[in-house]
């Protein structure tokens, strides 16, 4: 191949030119994505996204099966390792307001097939999100109507196979399309009616905790399994009945209850002023989440004892259980509403992450193209909407559900390693870019073959003997390696702790030592990484105690997708299996840029539409 190599073009790295980023409101030029959406439309969608199978369903679950009463703070955990994450997004999210979430963040920070899997990865999660969503809400008003469309979708449309559901659901497969219909079609109105949505879901959510508290008997948080039949599992009883083990485990369950916020991010370019109203609707949506969550599983757990709850619809079950009927179908009714507002806010993110990698032809360039008269990827919409539906209607919602993790906890692992190499890049000089605004450039200076990092270099600057102030090549190449052997000593302790936890909790002396011995590595990597220069530009928001809360947040996610069961892994692997045979015979052979060396470092690309 003549040219760039192979892994310079794998690892080249997109920078945006300033004329991209128009927070003037005005639309930007015929074609691109209409800047229609403020801050409490972000917000609107994020609490939309997020605020619904977790408060319908997930506090019940976890309460009965796990945790008890603790269900609270798994919550609380939960909400702590989801705000870090937020807080990853909130700075790129003001960093580079454009279309794509985190996979616009790795193709800026890291390069170009990193960002392949991310957006490939999160093509995923909005799917299988938004499938279990609205074949969640079949399910919901199936129940209500005693299995109806369950009994007659049986009779016409039957499966057999083991790995599909026992029928076609045709509800869950046209809802999807009609929402699919709206966002094509009528952005603006479509975002109207979410807002209405979400903020009748918040007051219903308020109606509950104000009912639950009127009901609340605090003996429900301190029960003795003397007094209870042996037909029920109540475990120790107490406020931890299953430990603080189970609190943990509740909170990894709880975890995902906040996938969703993510879809502010989605948003770049349809904002009128993104690099304040992202940041600031993320961390809004999240506070919101936590405080529904934290409400509603207080009051269900005081209502009501943790080892009687219904899994599958805890709040209905309660309220008629103590005689009110008015708050019983009050709450069903919100539960429709809720996962009607949540299927519309994981479904509002595929279509932009399709665009975004279309738009830099990494997947095919049809599906990323707008519509002058929409501001909208149409065809994209659609298809994104054809295949949610098709999911919805094939697959049961346990098997859906056991799929949405593994792509979100990716993405946000990608997210935090964004920011800790952002934080310590070295910054382009302004002589060093042309100032047109027709062209763009990445950066490859990680890359260059005239300046490569040796042994002793690296030395010298681990232990930053140069006491430089501002990031250079070499500091930029140290700064990755730490980040990579982090993430690799991250994943030796998560194992660690996952398959020796009897040993940890037995005080044995080798795993002892062994996780020990890893925490103290990864502690000695945080600490050469922070005594690197950094760089010192300004920005619109910034994560707080960096290296140390996205370090913090890449080992959180790591173990969580350790915890995942092999299935998850097969089907994981299936799909990479197709986005990677995508990459190489289409993505990286029609990318948009034709790539020339520089001898300073840079690389210029020409757009070749």
């Amino acid at each position: 191949m003549s040219g760039p190599s192979y892994w310079k073009i794998l690892t080249r790295r997109k920078a945006l030119t300033i004329d991209n980023d128009d927070d003037s409101g005005s639309g930007g030029s015929q074609g691109k994505l209409g800047r229609i959406l403020n801050t409490f439309d972000l917000t609107a969608l994020g609490v939309g996204a997020t605020l619904g199978v977790g408060v319908y369903v997930l506090a019940g679950h976890v309460s009965k099966d796990q945790a008890g009463p603790s269900v609270v703070l798994s919550f609380l955990i939960a909400a702590a390792a989801s705000f870090l994450a937020g807080l990853c997004y909130a700075e790129f999210g003001a960093r580079v307001p454009k279309s794509g979430s985190a996979y616009i963040y790795s193709y800026v920070c890291i390069g170009e097939f990193m960002a392949f899997i991310i957006g490939w990865n999160l093509i995923l999660e909005y799917i299988i999100g938004s499938a279990s969503v609205s074949r969640g809400l079949s399910l919901y008003i199936d129940t209500l109507a005693n299995d109806t469309m369950k009994l007659h979708f049986r009779e016409v449309a039957p499966m057999e196979w083991d790995f599909m559901s026992s029928y076609f659901d045709f509800f869950g497969f046209t809802v999807a399309i009609l929402l699919g219909v709206a966002l094509a079609f009528g952005l603006k109105k479509s975002t109207m009616v979410n807002n209405l949505f979400t903020v009748l879901n918040i007051f219903i959510v308020l109606f509950v905790i104000i009912a639950g508290t009127i009901n609340a008997d605090i003996s429900n948080w301190n029960i003795n399994p003397a007094n209870v039949s042996s037909i029920y599992n109540v475990g120790e009883g107490g406020f931890f009945p299953f430990g603080f083990e189970g609190t943990l485990r509740g909170a990894a369950t709880c975890f995902f209850g906040f996938v969703g916020f993510d879809c502010i991010a989605t948003t770049g370019e349809e904002v009128k002023n993104p690099r304040k109203a992202i940041p600031r609707a993320i961390l809004l949506s999240l506070c919101t989440i936590f405080l529904a969550y934290f409400g509603v599983s207080t009051v269900l757990t005081l209502m009501w004892p943790y080892y009687k709850q219904d899994v599958n619809a805890p709040l209905p079950f309660v309220f008629n259980e103590i005689g009110w009927n008015f708050a019983k179908w009050t709450v069903a009714i919100g539960g429709i509403i809720g996962l009607v507002a949540s299927l519309f806010g994981a479904m509002f993110p595929q279509p932009r992450i399709i665009y975004a990698m279309a738009q830099d032809g990494l997947i095919f360039k049809a599906l990323g193209d707008v519509s002058p008269k929409f501001k909208t990827p149409v065809f994209g919409t659609m298809c994104a909407a054809l295949l949610t539906g098709t999911m919805a209607g094939l697959f049961d919602l346990k098997a859906l559900v056991n799929m949405l993790s593994i792509g979100t906890l990716t993405a946000y692992t990608a997210v935090a390693i964004s920011i800790l190499i952002l934080r310590f890049s070295e910054e382009p000089k302004n002589n060093t870019i042309p100032s047109t605004s027709k062209q763009a450039y990445e950066n490859s200076n990680l890359l260059k073959s005239g300046n490569r990092l040796t042994g002793s270099a690296f030395m010298k600057q681990l232990f930053s003997a140069g006491c430089m102030k501002e990031p250079t090549r070499i500091s930029s190449n140290v700064v990755g390696i730490l980040v990579t052997l982090y993430c690799l000593v991250s994943v030796a302790l998560a194992l660690t702790i996952y398959y020796a936890k009897q040993a940890l909790y037995d005080l044995e002396p080798w795993a002892l030592t062994l996780a020990g011995t890893l925490l103290s590595v990864m502690l000695l990597v945080l600490l050469l990484m922070s005594v690197q220069p950094r760089e010192s530009g300004e920005a619109p928001f910034r994560v707080p105690m960096v290296p140390l809360l996205p370090a913090i947040s890449i080992f959180v996610n790591i173990y969580l997708m350790l915890m995942l069961d092999v299935y998850t892994w097969i089907r994981f692997g299936i799909w990479m299996g197709i986005g990677l045979a995508l990459y190489a015979f289409y993505g990286f052979r029609n990318s948009y840029r034709e790539v020339f060396a520089s001898e300073s470092g840079w690389t210029k690309i020409k757009y070749v539409r």
